[in-house]
This record gives C-alpha cells, sequence and structure tokens, in this order.
C-alpha cells in the first residue's frame, strides 16, 4: 500500500498542476496557489503533528504503520521542497502573466510618489493601531506566534553602526485589515501591494525613535499542531474542554517554520533557537510572501475577464411545483450540486417551518454556512411551535469555535441542541421531518454525501437524495433516536435494515457487497465495482478489492485526495481503472455501485473509505432505489471516468499524468455533468 500521507501530497501536487495549466483562468491559478497552500497548512497542523506525536509515544505510537514516523517526514520534508520550488516558479510565471494584462503586484521599493502618500496615509488611518511591534531580544519570555498570522521579522541597524544592531516581530494584521491593497495607478493599468509591503515601506515610522535608519524585513511563519487533546475529565463538560482545547491549540507544538530565504542568516538563526526548533522540524525556505492561502481572494475587480462561472439551476422537477415537500412526499429527488440549486434544500426547511401539519424537524449539523439559512429555517420553525433538534458537532476541525456559537443560538431560540456521540464524531448529513395528516404520520427528509452549507454547495460536487420512503426514513429515525440517547440506544443502530450505519454494520456490509462481485467473477459472470470517494485509505478494503481484481472483478474508481491502493498488479485479470478529478469545483461526493448479478445496487453516502469514517464515526450509506436516479448517477460516474481534461491517473509511481485524449472527443466531466443535467431542463 502506498503511504497515506505521501498519497495526500501527491493530491496537493494535482492542485498545483491546476495552478500551472495555462489553459486555467489566470485568476482561477491564483486561486488554486492559495488552495494549494492552504492544503498545505493543515496538513502540517494536523497529519505532521500527528506523526511527531507517534515519535513522542515510541513504539505504541507506530504500531498502525509498515513504514516509521521518521521516514515519512524525511519523505514529506523532501516532497515539500519540492513541491515548494514548483510552487515558486508557477508563481513567478503568473507575475509575468499579470504584468501582460496590466496588472502589477508591486513591493515597497516601486512606488511612485503618488502611491508612496497614498500608502502613508493608509498605514496611518488603518494599520498603524493594529501593530503593536515587539523588540524580541528583550524579552524574556518567547511571544506565542499564532500559526493563522505571518510576521515581520525585522533587522534594524545604522549606517554608521554608532548603535548595536536590534531585532524586532511585527505581526502582520490580515485577518483584520485587507491583505491587497488596490493602489492608485496610471490608466488601464492596475497595481497592487500586499499589507505586509506596505508596513515595510513605514519601517521607519515605527522604529524611527530608536535612532535606527537601515531597515530590512522578511516574512516568516509558523505552523502548529492542532490537535485538541479532549482529556477523561467526567467533571467536565465537552464544551469545556473544546473551549479549553482551543485555546490550548494556538499554543500547540511548532511542526514547520516557514522564512523568506533571503533573511538575515543571523536573524534567522537566532528565531530558530528562541522558537526552540532544530533541523528537524520542518525549516522550509521559501519565497518572499507566505500565508498564501489568502489569495484564494486575490481582488476579482482587476481583471477584465470576469467570472465566468455557471450559475446552479433549479432541479427541473421543482420549477413549476409550489411547494417542494408536495414532490417529495410523492417521490425520491436527487439534487446535484454545484449543478442543481441549493435553494431546493432550503424550501424544503422552510416549508416545514411553517407547515401546520408539521409536528418535528431533526437535523445534523457539521460545517454550516457563516449566515446559515439552515440556522433560520430551524429557528423559524421554533417560532411556529415545531419541535425541532439539531445535533452540533463540536468537534469538527477547524470549525470548533463556530459550532460552540452555533449551539448556543440555537439553544437561545428554544431548539434541542444535541453535541454527538462521546468519542466518536457525528459525520453523518441527515434531515428527519415528522408530519401529521389525519391522525397519520408521514416521515420525509434527506440524506446527503456533503454539508448542509448553501455556501460550500456551489463550489462543492455533491449528491442530496430528497426522499419520504419509508424504510429509509425508518432508519433515520432510529438513527437520530440513537443519538439522542447513545449510551441507552446502541442497538438501534444494529437494527437498521435499509441504511449501511457506521460504526456498526458498514464494514460488514461492504465487504460482503464486494465478497458478493468475486463469488460471480469466479463464476464466470460479469462482476463490477464502480467507487467515488474523497479518500481511500482502509486497509481491510483495499485487500478486498486486492482480491476481487485478481479473480477478474472490473474496478473502476474515481477518488480526489488519498489514495493508497496499488493499481498495478501483474495478478489483476481486469486492470484497475483509478483516476483523481482536480477543476473548478471540488469533488466531494461518495458513490457505490455493485453490479450484483444484473440487480445493481447504489448508495450514496457521506463516509470515505477510511478507518475513522468506518469504524470511528457514526456515517450512512443511503441505497438508491429509484432507477432513473440509478441510471443518472451512473451516467454522471461514467461521465467522470471518461473525462480526459482534468483526470490523473492514479498510478503506482504517484506521477499524475494525465489522462491522454488521444484522439477521442475531448471530455471535461465537470462542464459534461452541466450540460448533462440541464438537458434533463430541456426534455
Amino acid at each position: 500500500m502506498i503511504v497515506r500521507d505521501i498519497s495526500w501530497l501527491s493530491f496537493n501536487s494535482r492542485v498545483l498542476q491546476e495552478a500551472a495549466d495555462e489553459t486555467v483562468p489566470l485568476r482561477e491559478r491564483i486561486r488554486f496557489l492559495g488552495i494549494f497552500s492552504n492544503n498545505l497548512d493543515e496538513f502540517f497542523r494536523v497529519r505532521v503533528a500527528t506523526l511527531k506525536r507517534m515519535i513522542a509515544f515510541g513504539n505504541k505510537g507506530n504500531m498502525h504503520l509498515e513504514v516509521s514516523p521518521e521516514m515519512i517526514l524525511e519523505q514529506i520534508q523532501e516532497r515539500v521542497i519540492g513541491q515548494q520550488k514548483e510552487f515558486d516558479r508557477i508563481w513567478n510565471e503568473i507575475i509575468r502573466e499579470l504584468k501582460k494584462q496590466k496588472i502589477f503586484l508591486i513591493n515597497e521599493k516601486q512606488l511612485n510618489k503618488v502611491q508612496q502618500k497614498f500608502i502613508t496615509s493608509f498605514f496611518n488611518d488603518e494599520i498603524r493601531s493594529n501593530i503593536v511591534p515587539l523588540m524580541i531580544e528583550s524579552i524574556q519570555e518567547f511571544p506565542t506566534l499564532s500559526d493563522k498570522s505571518i510576521y515581520l521579522a525585522c533587522k534594524l541597524s545604522k549606517k554608521d553602526q554608532s548603535i548595536p544592531q536590534r531585532f524586532a516581530l511585527v505581526s502582520v494584521p490580515a485577518r483584520r485589515l485587507p491583505r491587497f491593497v488596490i493602489l492608485p495607478s496610471k490608466q488601464n493599468e492596475k497595481h497592487i501591494i500586499l499589507l505586509e509591503d506596505i508596513i515595510r515601506f513605514c519601517l521607519p515610522y515605527i522604529f524611527s525613535f530608536f535612532g535606527y535608519d537601515v531597515f530590512s524585513a522578511h516574512i516568516i511563519k509558523v505552523t502548529r499542531d492542532a490537535e485538541i487533546d479532549i482529556d477523561n475529565d467526567v467533571a467536565t463538560s465537552l464544551m469545556e474542554k473544546l473551549e479549553k482545547g482551543i485555546k490550548n491549540r494556538k499554543k500547540g507544538k511548532p511542526v514547520r517554520f516557514i522564512f523568506d530565504r533571503e533573511i538575515d542568516p543571523s536573524l534567522l538563526t537566532y528565531l530558530v533557537k528562541r522558537l526552540g526548533l532544530s533541523e528537524k522540524d520542518n525549516l522550509i525556505p521559501g519565497g518572499r510572501i507566505h500565508n498564501f492561502k489568502d489569495f484564494i481572494d486575490f481582488p476579482e475587480s482587476v481583471f477584465e475577464q470576469k467570472n465566468t462561472r455557471k450559475k446552479p439551476f433549479v432541479h427541473p422537477i421543482f420549477l413549476n411545483a409550489t411547494r417542494v415537500s408536495d414532490i417529495v412526499l410523492k417521490k425520491d429527488v436527487l439534487l446535484s450540486f454545484p449543478y442543481h440549486s441549493y435553494d431546493s434544500v432550503i424550501d424544503l426547511l422552510r416549508e416545514a417551518a411553517i407547515d401546520p401539519q408539521v409536528v418535528s424537524i431533526k437535523i445534523t449539523c457539521y460545517r454550516l454556512a457563516t449566515r446559515s439559512k439552515i440556522i433560520n429555517a430551524m429557528t423559524n420553525a421554533v417560532r411556529n411551535g415545531k419541535q425541532v433538534t439539531a445535533v452540533i458537532e463540536l468537534r469538527a476541525r477547524f470549525d470548533e469555535e463556530a459550532n460552540l456559537e452555533w449551539k448556543d443560538e440555537l439553544e437561545e431560540a428554544g431548539v434541542k441542541v444535541l453535541i454527538g456521540v462521546p468519542n466518536m464524531k457525528v459525520h453523518c448529513k441527515i434531515c428527519l421531518i415528522k408530519k401529521v395528516v389525519n391522525n397519520k404520520t408521514i416521515h420525509y427528509g434527506f440524506v446527503s454525501t456533503g454539508n448542509l452549507n448553501e455556501r460550500t454547495a456551489k463550489i462543492y460536487g455533491d449528491h442530496c437524495l430528497l426522499t419520504a420512503d419509508k424504510n429509509i426514513m425508518a432508519d433515520v429515525n432510529k438513527v437520530f433516536h440513537f443519538l439522542e440517547q447513545p449510551k441507552s440506544r446502541t442497538g438501534l443502530l444494529r437494527s437498521c435494515k435499509t441504511l449501511l450505519v457506521s460504526p456498526t454494520n458498514m464494514r460488514k456490509n461492504l465487504m460482503q457487497l464486494i465478497a458478493n462481485e468475486i463469488k460471480s467473477a469466479k463464476a464466470g459472470k460479469h462482476a463490477a465495482i464502480l467507487l467515488k470517494v474523497n479518500s481511500l485509505s482502509d486497509e481491510s478494503l483495499i485487500e478486498k478489492l486486492y482480491e476481487a481484481a485478481k479473480v477478474g472483478v472490473e474496478i473502476k474508481i474515481v477518488v480526489r485526495g488519498i489514495f493508497c491502493m496499488l493499481t498495478e498488479n501483474k495478478q489483476y485479470q481486469i486492470p484497475v481503472q483509478a483516476i483523481s478529478i482536480v477543476d473548478e469545483y471540488l469533488e466531494h461526493a461518495r458513490i457505490m455501485l455493485f453490479y450484483n448479478n444484473g440487480n445493481e445496487k447504489v448508495f450514496i453516502s457521506s463516509a470515505d473509505w477510511m478507518v475513522r469514517n468506518i469504524d470511528h464515526r457514526v456515517e450512512i450509506a443511503c441505497p438508491i432505489f429509484n432507477k432513473s436516479i440509478q441510471q443518472e448517477l451512473k451516467e454522471i460516474l461514467h461521465i467522470q471516468l471518461s473525462d480526459n481534461i482534468k483526470a490523473r491517473k492514479l498510478d503506482n509511481q504517484l506521477s499524475n499524468q494525465y489522462v491522454n485524449p488521444r484522439n477521442t472527443k475531448k471530455i471535461r466531466s465537470q462542464v459534461e455533468t452541466y450540460n448533462f443535467l440541464n438537458k434533463k431542463m430541456v426534455n
């Protein structure tokens, strides 16, 4: 098997490929550099930090790794430095392309007099009150550097050397002020300066009273261990533990130190020493700019060509419908985002909130939009006398603070808030609406592969099944009953007959579904598995897929991120086809299709094929019974497997080679999927 962390770095290389692709609009290429940078930050905060913890724990921490964490860290360091060089090459190329479009990202040494005056005024009005320079040599205890911030490490000196040089730190306030400032410029030109370069220009104003007249400043950045330790103090509530953990995260052990390679060597040596770092701590030289994640929001206004992304459209079945719920109560509907509008989900909840026949609404929330319409619908439902239950997963990584705030807001509104299951994240995306008509109880709702987040639904590829199917809703009801009392109702999950549910029956069922295909292949019958996931790293499931490939099961896989399976083996009777698609939208859906002797079984799921999802989270895989929806999902999968523009082969060498279109028609799956679904609007 391929090492999980190395496979992830290979995925991030695919993101970098998008930034390098000259056919991608320039604004999007810059955005992909920002995504790459943000991904890498989280990788170090979580995965590299975990490997370092394993080393600290000794042999006990290594028990699940075939390769030692020390060796993995060495490979990570080597690959990341190589990626950083490629990143710098791409960025320099983009700078040249920006210049061709008369867009100039200038620094503090390139300002004309008008711009200098503008910058000085901007600094005095906006920046000065937001910075606190630190003379670090005079501070006994070195300040804790936030891993969400960048810092200017400054060297102050005097031309005539009449006073000794000193070092200082200035935190760049990019979370309070815009990182990009558009400057006065010539007609037909656009000049942009970074916030840190404004501060660089104004260093004489900041430090002049010390008597210095020579200043240099270079960006540094620290990445910290982001894991939140939840101790076993039963007297402390989960909220208190999380609040404490969030505070402690800010002081987590450094796992990476990035610096401008042009920094003064004496200043670099001093910083490494004061931070308590060594050469083993991922000291990574980089260019002048860091926290490139901010470039995801590079100002679009400077480009003549604006975003040409096609707008989502309402599913045709809802176009002439008065109420979404009227349709859903009659037949299953599959929404495919970001092609279909997310408004239909919001409308379903809004209708339930005011429907006098609706008695209760239950919903799970993992990551919500900043101004969540889901939350608005829930609070409105309470005002209309409904019983509303929301499961808020407080441990959703990097959303802990936001979810704590949502919990408080919902409870104040009268919503019954559940905070998950001990030692297990609730990752399933489900909703159950109870309606009473003429003394008859009706359940309807939805099961989704993605977060209930109307903002990310515009850029994440996901599927959501709106349904009133009695068998599906009966199992969804059992899941909610379990979530309400997880200690006393564990048997409820095991009793689910329709849904595959983690951590109780999903692994067993997936293994059996693969085993059925193996049995068919051995009997000389056609056998096939089509799989789409974000990540595939579960060793047992991979070994079962190996077994299937060796007896002639046709296996085709679409994986966005981590992929630990070896696709090339002379023992496979039919070559395994595995691709990864990185394009304008983030591929986030999970789909499973098993041929099953011609009586195909199709599922959508919230779970990736990883140990954490199968064994340590509450997840759901939902069967699709409607034949037309089954066919729709199959066609979408086949479109993606036919991609020869944005698809990369997943081979044993992690080469990320693009699928070669040869003489066939060029197929870009996200465009073709939009056209395929949009065509149904006309037919």
